[in-house]
């Protein structure tokens, strides 16, 4: 939601010395300042918000005595859900316990923040007036939010801990969502985002939130099933990465590539590439073994240009299969029958790595060098391959190129699949057919 906003403007006010915020999120990016929570209309004289700066979390507020901090810890993985609470609630005799903050279900204690302003006790915070409520930015118009948000909760003259939002897994130890928590949401309540892309208020408050500006997409990617996207501090050399990382694009001459924040060992997974320029594009997007080579490639170098990088390159319209900088043998354009890569084409990758064999094929048409994905044959079987070792979803581009990946979440940047395809596993939603055996890669679709 990289230009998405949220916003309410409750038709009075509610307690403005008791209150709870509980959200869970999933940054795409580390390295910019955005805005979770914000309530005001003037930064500089009336405001109150919950943002990150750039990498850690900030609560601030004009008024010094309605509380202030920064955590110290940094939230860089663009991979994890983080459930984060701030509770309000001045009126406590306890100065420490007027102003507490979670994150995924551990108090942060004083000693883990920077610039703390206690809270005075009966200070009524700028939370809960007749201000308009922003989530996703500030208002004026700074800040953007880039990332997916689940499960937002306001409570109006309560303060809650994490562990009424949330729980430790029995059996994994995470902490984990609940769903339909137990809490009161006074007047001014909400409580949305609740499986799914709804603003419409699930508290019975009615309290709906109205989508201001941006596009308010659905994703598979939750707290309980984490997606594959391309992970933004993967190395050196990253390309323009939007929607929750999974759109790549670069527009100067040079090669940018991107990494998916996860990977696999053995199993067989299932993603799509959807081409998403008029132009003519250069474009490279397959997978690379995770050896200490790639670590130390040039920021110039896209991930094929060694022999532990496998690329379909969609080389001026038309498609190709490239290692260590070369076509490889067998898998020219004359060779794959001169797919051509039009606008709005879907190439669909399919890597099986029980078998070492990698396969693409352009929409619903026949899979490349008389592949069968389900029968573990045709295809590419992969030079070097080796059982045990990590590979990764790897996209490279070149001037103007804009490559938008499904790896699950069932959308193509901000456009949803426009027919579902089949889906033994059951996890995500793709364009077209799964390959039997095959699923997405997810922190779900790991551990079956």
């Amino acid at each position: 939601m990289a230009s998405t906003v949220l916003t309410r403007t409750p038709s009075g006010a509610g307690n403005q010395k008791k209150w709870t915020y509980s959200i869970w999120f999933k940054r795409a990016v580390d390295n910019q300042e955005s805005a979770l929570f914000c309530v005001g209309d003037n930064p500089s004289s009336n405001m109150c918000m919950l943002r990150f700066d750039p990498d850690v979390l900030n609560f601030y507020s004009n008024n010094s005595n309605a509380g202030r901090f920064t955590t110290k810890r940094k939230f860089r993985d663009t991979n994890a859900w983080y459930h984060v609470v701030v509770a309000y609630d001045s009126a406590n005799a306890t100065s420490d316990d007027r102003l507490k903050f979670y994150v995924n279900g551990e108090r942060t204690a004083t000693s883990d923040m920077t610039g703390v302003s206690a809270v005075a006790q009966d200070t009524d915070s700028k939370v809960n007036t007749t201000t308009k409520i922003y989530i996703g930015e500030r208002p004026d118009g700074n800040n953007h939010f880039d990332g997916i948000m689940s499960h937002i909760h306001f409570c109006d003259g309560y303060a809650y801990a994490a562990s009424d939002f949330g729980e430790t897994d029995s059996t994994t130890g995470e902490w984990k969502i609940k769903t339909n928590p137990s809490v009161t949401y006074g007047t001014n309540g909400f409580f949305i985002l609740k499986d799914g892309n709804s603003v419409t208020d699930q508290s019975g408050n009615s309290n709906n939130f109205a989508v201001e500006a941006g596009n308010l997409t659905n994703t598979e990617d939750c707290p309980s099933n984490i997606f594959a996207t391309f992970n933004y501090n993967a190395n050196n050399a990253n390309a323009i990465l939007s929607q929750g990382g999974t759109t790549v694009s670069h527009s100067s001459t040079s090669w940018k590539r991107a990494l998916s924040n996860l990977g696999a060992t053995s199993g067989k997974w299932y993603w799509e590439v959807k081409r998403n320029n008029s132009n003519t594009p250069f474009y490279k997007f397959g997978m690379i073994e995770e050896t200490g080579q790639y670590a130390n490639m040039p920021a110039h170098e896209h991930h094929a240009d060694n022999a532990y990088g496998w690329a379909w390159y969609v080389n001026g319209g038309n498609i190709e299969l490239r290692t260590a900088q070369a076509v490889i043998s067998g898998y020219s354009q004359s060779d794959l029958g001169n797919t051509s890569m039009g606008n709005g084409d879907i190439i669909c990758v399919a890597l099986d790595l029980d078998n070492g064999r990698l396969h693409a094929r352009k929409n619903d048409g026949s899979w490349l060098k008389s592949g069968d994905p389900a029968a573990g044959t045709g295809g590419y079987a992969i030079a070097n391959w080796s059982a045990g070792k990590l590979y990764i979803p790897a996209t490279s581009v070149y001037q103007n190129a804009t490559c938008e990946h499904n790896f699950g979440n069932g959308y193509f940047g901000t456009t949803a699949v426009s027919s579902a395809g089949t889906n033994a596993s059951n996890i995500g939603i793709f364009e077209y057919d799964v390959p039997t055996g095959f699923t997405a890669l997810s922190t779900k679709g790991l551990n079956e």
